[in-house]
């Protein structure tokens, strides 16, 4: 998977996502579950929306990614905001050596783009190797619901002066997974033309019990369900579930 002209247009394809959401989500657990620490890992932070926004707020964070184009986008973001956020480029199921933290997050459904279950298995053991004692981990991820029955050979489509795109779902080749086919058209600034690139990703997903599973194994203690990032119980048309666990 490349992202080298992906990371530039990321910010614009995801202006609708709920970022003020998971930011309530994660200031509530911490008091929730009384941890005083504010010192977070984001993990697959993209172009850091979600780490700058931390940092705003106050918390003491750092992000990792996979993608040093996305990083990049990042650090300018933070750059031009005065925030100093470490950014490291690591692979989260290799994730090592960057200390202990109070919280680690993996939004966006950013967890179904790793495509073997080892590397969940692999991401849950470094995640709780990162973690202090009594420590949070929050990620969500898309159900199967949303699998099958909003992404399977749906097509959808924006058309914006700047940036348009057509994004064709199709059935992966695994249980609960989906290929994303995206066809961008970005204007230039300058010539008033639009480029056209094409991104083709992969996300693959697995029943709540499995994740329970992982999770346990890892040592985690599976403390809350959110369901669609709500305090509301998991649901049969429920699309996005949100896992809190503890070390």
């Amino acid at each position: 998977m490349t992202y080298e002209r992906f990371a530039y247009v990321y910010d614009e394809l995801m202006k609708d996502a709920p970022y003020e959401k998971w930011l309530m989500i994660l200031t509530a657990k911490l008091e929730q579950y009384g941890i005083g620490g504010r010192k977070v890992l984001d993990l697959a932070c993209g172009t850091g929306e979600i780490t700058v926004e931390l940092a705003q707020h106050g918390f003491d964070v750092s992000g990792v990614d996979l993608s040093d184009e996305m990083l990049m986008v990042a650090n300018e973001k933070a750059a031009k905001l005065g925030l100093s956020i470490p950014f490291f480029l690591q692979n989260m199921a290799e994730l090592e050596g960057l200390g202990l933290y109070d919280c680690v997050t993996i939004f966006c459904d950013s967890l179904n783009y790793l495509r073997e279950e080892a590397d969940i298995v692999k991401t849950f053991s470094r995640v709780h190797e990162h973690l202090k004692d009594g420590g949070l981990f929050l990620f969500d991820v898309h159900t199967i619901y949303k699998m099958e029955e909003i992404f399977h050979n749906n097509t959808f489509a924006v058309n914006d002066e700047e940036v348009s795109y057509i994004w064709d779902c199709f059935p992966g080749e695994e249980a609960y997974s989906v290929e994303h086919d995206l066809s961008f058209f970005v204007r230039d600034n300058d010539s008033g033309l639009y480029d056209r690139f094409d991104e083709l990703h992969y996300q693959r997903t697995y029943p709540v019990e499995q994740y329970k599973k992982w999770l346990q194994q890892a040592g985690f203690e599976v403390s809350e369900l959110l369901a669609d990032l709500e305090e509301a119980p998991v649901g049969k048309e429920t699309e996005r579930i949100l896992f809190v666990a503890r070390k």
